[in-house]
């Protein structure tokens, strides 16, 4: 039987959202048709962790319905039929020239690909399979150049007095802000913007739902000035180059639908019973709402069940748009976090809720809290939303487990041991298996190795990486003072050469103690406390000649025994 929300399992946000999937296709079909679950993205520029939302929250409502035994699809459509609308940063100038024309016949600025599309399909492609992300993909320009869409165009033209009723009685409408700041009710207020059509030619003709691109010049910068309704023929002039002529809408498949008439017309063609979006998308006046009653008016299908989220952005960095270039990406984000991981940072939140991908210090924590969740989700009788979120974000009902760790070693002591190490895989290998993490090769440590190297190597700033002394600091060493001398003499003396990483650890906050007369395990007094943090930034300063760096027992195991004592002897 199929599984359901009400099946006394723990039940979360993707699980809502797939009932809704499920209800909507059987209210418009027999209950054993194919269900689908729709994403679309313009890859009008690098397909950023906003972006990836669209791609994630289909792929799990998805993975919900086909664990229940239901027939499902995740339908991607790559709006590339698009115009290209200004030079991003970093392009050469002289790619204005394509300006108003697709995005598929704008040649690849870095000569990789065949189009400027393709260009930026790539590596979120790539991204996705390492992700468990599987989709059926459209291309928009090829569905359009096929006439895939001619008939359900011809229908928006009969009906282009409805189309305009309902596009007049929400242009006037303001989009209400949905954001938490004001900065993000501004970029709110900027897209909805965007989606505003412009005029297409004058009279009767300036609101034409359908746009051709010029024959002459390949832009969309044209003017309708006529159109015979018998014989579907549309005359334009471009107003970029001059051409005047005349296609033929049944025939000639040379434009496109304008956006908000597009969307709801592919909801219909394509059975679509599920799909998200931006917030933006659903204030007055945009594109979900705008939509919802297109199809219905005009296409008589019910608009999908629909979600709506927030924007995700990047620690430190303003709103994420792919058309400015330079934000990270899906891509980026692998490169230090494991695959379940970064999945798991959209599916344990509510879509409408905003968050922000830290690329700095919070990665440790991060790695932190998925291992504890780990360990609580190995329990059965701890199952709860939060574990549930765990199994959607490590598994898939295609590629089972997504690639973690043979042996788990905690991303803290690996980046930390990285640092120390200059990222020696080898040494790092070995280093952790003599504190406790044993394993027979390094590919056991993957894929978390080499991610932890990389954001030690990349994302850690250079004023906050170790710089191991080669030599000791004989001067700092001959001017001791008492306690200090007593303190290292202490630390010295009880070093063991192989030491366990909670000895070590005791050993290093109980020295001061051990000055003072008291046991390891004693609580420390307040002079203590003042102790230990003089005798840290000692040990700082005599072993990378800075007052702070990685946690002491870390760096101390990494260095190992022989090296600490080369640096700490007096002579």
């Amino acid at each position: 039987m199929a599984r359901g929300s009400n099946s006394g399992e723990p039940t979360d946000w993707v699980t809502r959202a797939a009932d809704d999937a499920i209800r909507h296709a059987r209210r418009t079909g027999p209950e054993d048709r194919l269900i689908t679950c729709a994403s679309g993205a313009s890859p009008s520029g690098p397909i950023h962790l906003g972006n990836l939302r669209e791609f994630l929250t289909v792929h799990f409502v998805a993975e919900e319905i086909r664990r229940r035994g239901l027939p499902v699809r995740h339908l991607h459509s790559w709006d590339d039929f698009d115009r290209f609308r200004k030079v991003p940063a970093g392009v050469d100038p002289s790619w204005a020239e394509h300006i108003g024309r697709p995005l598929s016949a704008v040649p690849d600025p870095w000569a990789c690909h065949e189009s400027w599309a393709e260009h930026f399909k790539a590596p979120l492609r790539d991204a996705l399979v390492e992700l468990g992300v599987e989709m059926e993909e459209i291309s928009q320009t090829e569905r359009y150049r096929a006439g895939a869409y001619t008939e359900q165009v011809l229908h928006a033209i009969r009906y282009r007095d409805t189309v305009e009723e309902v596009l007049a009685k929400f242009r006037t409408k303001k989009a209400e802000p949905v954001a938490e700041s004001d900065q993000e009710a501004a970029a709110l207020a900027d897209s909805v913007a965007d989606q505003d059509e412009d005029v297409a030619g004058p009279g009767d003709l300036a609101r034409f739902p359908y746009r051709p691109y010029c024959r002459d010049c390949g832009r969309d910068t044209v003017e309708v000035t006529g159109y015979d309704d018998e014989t579907t023929d549309l005359d334009y002039t471009c107003s970029s180059c001059g051409f005047s002529g005349t296609t033929n809408v049944t025939t000639q498949h040379e434009g496109k639908l304008v956006w908000k008439v597009d969307w709801p017309m592919r909801w219909s063609v394509e059975g679509v019973d599920f799909e998200p979006a931006g917030l933006d998308h659903a204030t007055p006046g945009s594109s979900y709402t705008v939509g919802k009653e297109l199809v219905k008016r005009v296409y008589a299908t019910p608009a999908p069940s629909f979600t709506g989220y927030a924007f995700v952005g990047v620690a430190g960095m303003q709103k994420m748009s792919s058309s400015r270039g330079g934000v990270p990406t899906a891509a980026d984000a692998l490169k230090i976090l494991e695959a379940p991981i970064l999945r798991w940072l959209y599916v344990r939140r509510q879509p409408r809720q905003a968050f922000n991908v830290d690329f700095g210090a919070e990665v440790v924590r991060l790695y932190d809290e998925w291992d504890a969740l780990a360990r609580k989700a190995a329990d059965p009788a701890k199952r709860d939303a939060q574990t549930l979120a765990f199994e959607r974000a490590r598994t898939t009902s295609t590629a089972g487990t997504l690639p973690t760790p043979a042996v788990v070693v905690p991303f803290r002591l690996l980046s930390s041991v990285a640092d120390v190490t200059a990222g020696s895989a080898e040494q790092i290998s070995r280093i952790v298996g003599e504190v406790g993490h044993a394993h027979g090769t390094v590919a056991e440590l993957e894929p978390r190795l080499t991610k932890a190297m990389t954001w030690t190597a990349e994302f850690v700033p250079a004023e906050d990486r170790t710089l191991v002394r080669s030599e000791p600091d004989t001067a700092r060493l001959a001017a001791l003072g008492e306690d200090e001398r007593r303190w290292l003499a202490t630390l010295l003396d009880r070093l063991p050469d192989s030491p366990d990483p909670d000895e070590l650890t005791a050993l290093v906050y109980g020295v001061p103690k051990l000055a003072r007369g008291l046991q390891l395990d004693d609580a420390p007094t307040d002079e203590v406390k003042a102790d230990q943090k003089a005798f840290f930034k000692l040990l700082y300063n005599l072993l990378v000649d800075a007052d702070r760096g990685p946690r002491l027992p870390t760096l101390l195991l990494a260095l190992g025994t022989a090296k600490v004592r080369a640096l700490l002897t007096p002579a």
